[in-house]
Formats: C-alpha cells, structure tokens, sequence
C-alpha cells in the first residue's frame, strides 16, 4: 500500500516510544519509574467521576452541536473570566475531543501550503506535525535560558519574513515548564496582527502556573482589551492538565469571532462533535469543590517540582532555567557525556526511570538536554532521583 509523503514525514513521539519500552520492561518483572509522560497521576475530580457514573443510568448519549453543548461553553467562557482574567463570549468557544483537536481546527482554518509558521524550539512536537500536516514550513527558532526557553518580541522580529503568516506559542511550555511574561505574549500577538497574521497560545498548563505576586492565578493573553489580539489569536486549553481528565479526550479553543463558523463547519467534517459523556460530566469540573481540588493539586505539583529541582541539584544534573509552570524540568545532561538518546536509553534499561530525549521537541538542544515530569506521586520521585544519581555516579566513575 502506497503511504502518504504527509505521514512519512511525521517523526515518532519519542515519549510514547520509551513508554513502549518501560512496557516491556515491566513485562519482565522490573519496577519502571515513568517520568517520560505528562500525566497527572491524580486523576479526576471527584465531582467529575459522579457526573459521569451518573450518565450510566441509560440515558441517550446523543450528538451535540460541534463546537459543544451551550452549557459547558458558557461554563468555560466564565472560567476564563474569573480565573484568567478574559472576557470572551460562549460563543467564540469551540468545545474539542481534547487540545489535539483543538489544534487539529486551528491550523486547518489558517494554514495554507506554504505558509510559514514560527515556534520557538525547543517545543511540544505534535504542534509543528499539526502545522506541518496542512503544509505549513515550519520555522523552529531556537531560545535559549535567556529567555526562559520561549519565544520572544526580538526573535519573532528576527525571525519573521514575507513568507511567515503565524505562530504557534506556548506558556507555560512543554517540555521546559516555563512561562512567557504576559506583556511579551501580547507583545508579539500584537505585533504579528500587524503583519497581518496570526497566533496560536497554547495555555494548556496554564492552570498550572504558579501565581502572581498578588496570589491570583496568572493571566490568559486574551486578558488584554487590545482588540488587535482578540481578532488575530486563538487560544488553546484542555480539560487534561489542569483537570487531570486525561483520557476523557476534552479541550477548547477560543477563537476569533470570524473564525467560529469556519471552526465549526470544519468540525462537523473532522469528528461531528466532542465526546457527549465528557462534555456533559466535564460541567462538575467548574463547582467549588472542583476548584478547589484543582488548585490543592497545583500545589502539590508545585511542591513536587522543589523536592525535583533539588534532588537534581544533589546529583549533579543542571536545570538552565527553573520553571514556573506545567509538570516539566528541562534537564542538562551534557556533564555525562552521553547525548540525550543515550542518556534515556540507559537511565531506563540501568535505573528503570524513564525519561524523554530532547529530540522529541526540537534541535537545537535536543542532544544535550531531557525532558523528567514530576507528574509522579512523591515517593516515586524520590526513588527517581536517588536511581539516577546512582546512574551518573556510575557514569562518572
């Protein structure tokens, strides 16, 4: 059978390959730490897992409309209002079968091929195969710890040409966990709309980011009243992260107003609709007591990422720029003297910790650097650090 020149382009996901592998080595008996994927392991709330053994009464799960039920719209566009500080209609929110079909929409509403698109390196790889899947030339720009590993004001100026027509940006980032500053992210969604483009933000970790100063949660870029970035940005989240509904496949993208019928027409074509279970239980995620389960579990993360960060510091691997977000430490691995691939392959057939090489999200540090997720209960980690550190003390000797 002939294969698309589309699909053989498309790399492996070297997470979910080293996930294979700490498979079959579990297989053979051996306990496998799993630091390699970005998922909570607390699970759902609650309230969210009696909604839906609710939905078991044999009641009709039917269709509903393609960008999702009225009801869980209106509940997302409140939610980012009161807790990122943006004012968007029910309407402009498009209810996805997760964050990938949220992008999956997004890039098939704008991308022409030919089309440019910037993303800062290193990244989340499924969003340049997205872009990259409807023809886009993906531009990666390489960051550095300078600029916490995100894209910036100067290097989209740098990097932009005639042939640029978006970007795609993501704070806090997969897989360095850090965050753009607020007023860079409207500084380059601004200045793109002036070249007559556009942006994608991936706030999917956003509920995850730490606080600002004056303990409210940090702000969505379509915080901002600047109407040039409301009519020139889509912005992606996922129940996933925040919500830990990983399996139940529920996302949303805000889009602009002229972008919605485009956005559902587009939908009815691609998958009909979100799941109808998730969307109706996924209503509980937004209760008090939902909230509040979330945010107790953002600061476990947050605690989880101090006991990492030191117990690397205590081994001898260097993190080049603290996050501040997500579940994500970007690791330096480049006093070992392995490359990133070696690196993972041994830490995981040695140590039995499983990590994820650099080259999943990039190539400008792919060789040197690996991506750990804390998205681990506590003794797990602790177990993690002390099976590496015996690794790279063997290593050394």
């Amino acid at each position: 059978m002939q294969i698309s020149r589309r699909a053989q382009r498309v790399a492996p996901f070297y997470a979910m390959e080293f996930a294979k592998k700490a498979g079959e080595l579990e297989a053979q008996g051996h306990h496998v730490i799993r630091l390699n994927i970005g998922e909570p392991d607390f699970g759902a709330p609650p309230a969210f897992l009696e909604a839906a053994r609710e939905l078991t009464d044999g009641r009709p799960l039917t269709y509903t409309d393609a960008l999702g039920t009225p009801e869980l719209r209106a509940a997302i566009a409140e939610f980012y209002a009161t807790h990122f500080g943006a004012r968007v209609t029910p309407a402009q929110v498009a209810v996805t079968s997760g964050a990938s079909a949220a992008l999956l929409l997004a890039c098939a509403a704008l991308v022409d091929p030919g089309d440019g698109v910037l993303i800062g390196d290193p990244s989340y790889p499924c969003n340049r195969q997205f872009a990259e899947s409807f023809g886009a030339e993906v531009t990666l720009v390489p960051t550095t710890p300078a600029t916490r590993f995100q894209l910036s004001p100067a290097l989209v100026e740098e990097a932009w040409t005639d042939s640029i027509r978006g970007a795609i940006i993501a704070s806090p980032s997969n897989p360095t966990g850090t965050s753009a500053s607020l007023a860079d992210l409207v500084e380059m969604c601004r200045a793109i709309a002036g070249r007559g483009g556009w942006t994608i933000v991936d706030e999917i970790y956003l509920g995850l980011a730490d606080p600002g100063a004056d303990g409210h949660p940090p702000r969505s870029v379509l915080s901002t009243d600047d109407p040039a970035v409301h009519a020139n940005t889509v912005v992606i989240n996922s129940f996933s992260k925040y919500f830990g509904l990983t399996g139940w496949r529920l996302g949303w993208a805000i889009l602009p107003e002229d972008v919605v019928e485009v956005a559902e027409r587009l939908a009815q074509n691609f998958y009909v609709c979100p799941p109808t279970p998730a969307q109706l239980a996924a209503l509980a995620c937004f209760t008090p007591e939902s909230l509040a389960v979330s945010e107790d579990r953002r600061r476990e993360f947050a605690n989880r990422r101090r006991l990492v960060l030191d117990g690397l510091e205590r081994i001898g691997l260097r993190v080049p720029v603290e996050p501040d977000g997500a579940f994500y430490v970007y690791v330096d691995i480049s006093s070992t003297g392995l490359d990133s691939g070696q690196f993972c392959d041994r830490a995981l057939t040695e140590a039995h910790v499983a990590l994820t090489p650099g080259k999943d999200f990039g190539v400008d540090t792919a060789a040197d650097h690996v991506r750990l997720s804390y998205a681990a209960s506590t003794a797990d980690l602790e177990d993690a650090i002390d099976r590496l550190g015996a690794f790279v003390k063997e290593l050394a000797g």
